[in-house]
């Protein structure tokens, strides 16, 4: 498995419920620019349309050698999941008001390209003090630990 990019603001803006992976529908073009690692997930999300999962503001750079063949950067794109995964998903996000936001995107054993999504619930203003404050605690208990020995 090798990463392309991870939504590192996403664990800090939500608190994360549950993971699921799912595959994406890309263009040749997309790919390659993949393979150069050329992609971000910031201020991206999903969200189900007509029994289907959609992936919006992916930002995937235009391939260099791409020519004419280019795709849209920030395009739409369709989300691959099992009918049923995708039901219990919808089911949540509209009872809950939950909402889908991609990790990581990366590149599964076979080849192709994979994004996890997690269920998430946005954090208020204080969780977010209180998640830092404790990783700064955790981070000066490292800190005398390695100090120590």
């Amino acid at each position: 498995m090798k990463i392309i990019t991870t939504n590192r603001r996403a664990r800090h803006e939500y608190q994360i419920l549950e993971e699921m992976e799912a595959g994406i529908v890309l263009k040749g073009t997309e790919v390659k620019s993949l393979r150069a690692g050329k992609a971000s997930l910031q201020d991206s999300y999903a969200n189900i349309r007509d029994g289907e999962l959609y992936l919006h503001n992916l930002h995937i750079a235009s391939y260099e050698a791409g020519n004419r063949f280019n795709h849209p950067e920030k395009r739409t794109r369709k989300l691959l999941m099992h009918r049923r995964e995708i039901d219990r998903l919808d089911g949540k996000i509209a009872e809950r008001g939950l909402t889908l936001i991609p990790l990581n995107l990366y590149f599964a054993d076979n080849g192709y390209v994979k994004v996890t999504l997690g269920l998430a619930k946005g954090k208020k203003t204080h969780d977010k003090r209180h998640d830092l404050a404790k990783k700064d605690a955790d981070r000066e208990i490292q800190r005398t630990l390695r100090e120590r020995y």
